[in-house]
């Protein structure tokens, strides 16, 4: 009789293994990706077999969701994706907000915005949402105004006043850590931010406020956010031990949980 339980224990285990969902997630390194790695054994107990896709880039993720090649992807906020979608004529909605990267704008040559010297060279991202994201956070630090109107897509065309003649480079979102060093000071995403050992309240010189709108969200492709996968991937990002998580590996606010 021994014999027999333990061999349907067996089977069903191995029914239960079998039947798994595999959910394909796309996510930029840190702090997406070790995320989602840290609720995988979750995922699995509720059927979901999760595959976390690393990407580098922030276009090739939504590609990829908007192609089927994988089910959702984990790195952007939605201004950046209403944008996307806009200028590629995709179909990708949020299914869940999680958390927020405050932005900072950081330097190797000076420890205060106001050390900051005529005609200094100032990197930001070149991606449309991101840059705007950028200027705003340097006219909330007094450095530029922007022109009446200009919001999340302005570009250095709406700036218009200007008092330290400040010179700006627009650079791809994941090399500005690697630009630091040879410009006066830069904008930083946070998830390019972090793993460069740059934290924004340590080392920015002038930080995002917590009441940001951009929020981090799992994105798939319009229709699948309601599926059980999907659903059951952003509860588990929404627990107690994703909140814990952060909370202890980033403790200066560099990664804000927004449930």
């Amino acid at each position: 009789m021994k014999k027999i339980i333990t061999l349907s224990a067996v089977l069903f285990a191995a029914a239960a293994l079998f039947a798994q969902t595999v959910l394909k997630v796309g996510a930029t390194p840190e702090p997406h990706a070790d995320i989602l790695n840290l609720i995988k054994d979750d995922l699995k107990a509720d059927g979901v077999d999760l595959k976390v896709i690393e990407f580098t880039d922030y276009v090739t993720p939504n590609e990829a969701v908007e192609s089927g090649e994988i089910d959702a992807n984990y790195f952007q906020h939605i201004p950046y994706l209403e944008s996307f979608n806009k200028e590629r004529g995709y179909h990708l909605v949020n299914a869940g907000g999680i958390h927020v990267e405050p932005f900072a704008l950081y330097s190797k040559k000076v420890k205060s915005v106001k050390d900051l010297k005529k005609k200094a060279r100032i990197a930001i991202p070149n991606d449309p949402t991101n840059e705007g994201r950028a200027l705003l956070l340097l006219a909330d630090a007094g450095l530029i105004t922007l022109k009446e109107g200009a919001g999340i897509t302005a570009t250095v065309q709406d700036i218009a006043s200007n008092p330290l003649k400040l010179k700006f480079s627009e650079i791809e979102a994941a090399s500005l850590p690697r630009v630091l060093a040879d410009v006066d000071a830069a904008v930083i995403n946070g998830n390019y931010a972090i793993p460069a050992g740059l934290s924004a309240k340590k080392d920015g010189l002038f930080v995002e406020g917590s009441s940001s709108p951009y929020v981090n969200v799992i994105a798939v492709k319009e229709g699948n956010e309601n599926t059980d996968a999907i659903k059951a991937l952003v509860k588990a990002l929404k627990s107690e031990k994703v909140r814990k998580y952060v909370e202890g590996k980033y403790p200066n606010g560099e990664v804000v949980v927004v449930f």
